[in-house]
């Protein structure tokens, strides 16, 4: 009985050592450790702290600001590097990140959980040291060292550790006095005036300038006035959407959300998902073209789409302007399924075949080949849908001439695309093999009317498509429209009557 107790008091005390030793270490890794990410199309390093504020570092020219988070956690976040061209161009882009956060927010959380969980873990690896040498220096041994640590050795060794200490701490160094803490937080609404009106959710926030940024005030009251303008518009179309009286699927039908060219305007993913919601979608192509360079910066357009369409099937390819690699493996990489010049099963029993614009990455499907034009990638496009076991339902393609071919062929049903940033079509195509395809391509999803949509409203009429499906197959298209007035234009829905299946020809 003496010996069980012994024993577990023995190991209460090993629990109760790991357990402070691994939470101080962990505290101190948490602490100490910083993530590098995109954040607001800037390089970022965010840092835990115990201060209790998200502070944003913003550079030389703009204040920095700060928000409570509520509770003793919080974050430092120093913006770095940006590819904006101007002041103006990057306060255009705070201002479209700012009427859609949430996928910024989650980013730095994200990366926060993952320091936490980072430190955690060596936390929990330090605290078994303590406990390891314990055990292995034996019960003789331990009492020898506690001997001698009484004695001369012990208190050299004493000495050695507080020299250390010293050394690491170098307490006899001055700082020189940081230029930023000379100056005191104000409330945004105190450093831009009374003349402005701030929106709600900005009521917390508190900057702190200096002379360079008291330059600024007019810069950032402008951006104010715009940002209310611009989020209220897009939450306005949102609302809006969301009560259109739209074409509702029948029973065995499936509704699918079609966006493309949408050029970094995020604020118009809110309007899609509402479209999609009002439709009963459950699933979302998009035709590519979500950035304007295919750079990282962009990282906020590509995050924004993802987390507008959260729990639907998403399924894209790249456009032209989605120079490179890197958007493609990005959204892949966040739980997008992208065209890779294959046949693969899609919603409903579709099947789906796609690949990014040749004029993105120079590749197609075809990754052990380079330089391929645009004409060879659309012809390999073809040779794999009428190659096909299984008929080709949709190509998912940025230009509608890619599949071309495979329409003349009669080897797909239904070609979706982008690119014009205006709607052509459903055009009904009677391929050399009897069978019916249509071709069809939405217009600007991001409302550009160049290569680049951020900041405030659409440039031009922003249009969503709706495609439905049955067994498998394209059986309707209804374009939605949102004038750069407001109103929505819902136009009728169109019906895409293709060549009977050999299941349905058998059925009659």
């Amino acid at each position: 009985m003496l010996r069980h107790t012994a024993t577990v008091s023995r190991l209460t005390a090993y629990v109760a050592v790991w357990t402070i030793v691994a939470f101080l270490a962990g505290l101190l890794f948490f602490l100490s450790s910083s993530r590098t990410v995109v954040l607001a199309s800037h390089d970022a390093q965010v840092s835990p702290d115990l201060g209790g504020h998200v502070v944003v570092h913003t550079g030389p020219v703009l204040p920095d600001f700060r928000l409570d988070t509520g509770n003793t956690l919080g974050v430092d976040i120093r913006l770095g590097k940006t590819e904006a061209r101007s002041t103006d161009d990057l306060v255009r882009r705070y201002i479209s990140i700012a009427g859609q956060p949430d996928s910024q927010v989650d980013k730095v959380k994200d990366a926060v959980a993952d320091m936490a969980w980072d430190a955690a873990l060596r936390g929990a690896v330090v605290g078994l040291v303590p406990i390891l040498v314990w055990l292995l220096l034996g019960r003789r041994r331990r009492r020898d060292l506690g001997a001698r640590a009484l004695g001369p050795q012990g208190a050299l060794a004493g000495l050695l550790v507080v020299f250390l200490v010293l050394m690491a701490w170098q307490p006899w160094t001055r700082n020189e006095s940081v230029v930023e803490s000379e100056h005191p937080w104000m409330s945004l609404g105190d450093f831009v005036g009374p003349d402005v009106t701030l929106p709600e959710e900005a009521a917390g926030i508190e900057v702190r300038g200096d002379v360079t940024t008291d330059q600024t005030r007019r810069l950032l009251t402008s951006a104010i006035s715009k940002y209310e303008s611009s989020k209220s518009w897009y939450v306005t179309a949102a609302t809006d959407a969301a009560a259109l009286d739209l074409h509702q699927p029948s029973e065995g039908e499936t509704v699918v959300v079609l966006v493309a060219d949408r050029h970094d305007n995020i604020g118009m993913d809110q309007v899609a998902r509402a479209l999609g919601d009002a439709a009963g979608a459950t699933a979302v192509f998009d035709a590519g073209d979500d950035t304007s360079a295919g750079k990282s910066w962009e990282e906020f357009s590509l995050d924004s789409v993802t987390q507008a369409f959260d729990g639907l099937r998403r399924y894209g390819v790249a456009g032209n302007h989605d120079h490179g690699t890197f958007v493609s493996s990005y959204l892949d990489s966040h739980g997008w399924t992208m065209m890779d010049g294959e046949v693969i099963d899609g919603p409903d029993g579709a099947t789906l075949l796609g690949v990014d614009d040749p004029r993105s990455s120079g590749l197609g499907a075809w990754r052990d080949e380079t330089g391929l034009s645009f004409d060879e990638v659309g012809q390999r496009l073809s040779d794999v849908a009428c190659a096909s076991p299984v008929r080709v339902s949709t190509m998912l393609v940025h230009d509608a001439d890619l599949a071309a071919d495979a329409l003349a062929r009669g080897c797909v049903d239904l070609v979706l695309a982008g690119h014009l940033h205006v709607q052509e079509g459903p055009t009904r195509v009677v391929g050399s093999n009897g069978q019916v395809g249509y071709s069809y391509t939405t217009g600007t999803a991001g409302g550009a009317a160049y290569a680049i949509a951020i900041g405030g409203k659409p440039r031009r009429d922003a249009q969503i498509s709706l495609v439905t499906y049955r067994d498998g197959r394209p059986v309707g298209i209804q374009p939605v429209t949102l004038r750069t007035t407001g109103e929505f234009h819902v136009a009728a829905y169109i019906p895409l009557v293709l060549t009977p299946s050999r299941v349905e020809t058998a059925q009659k």
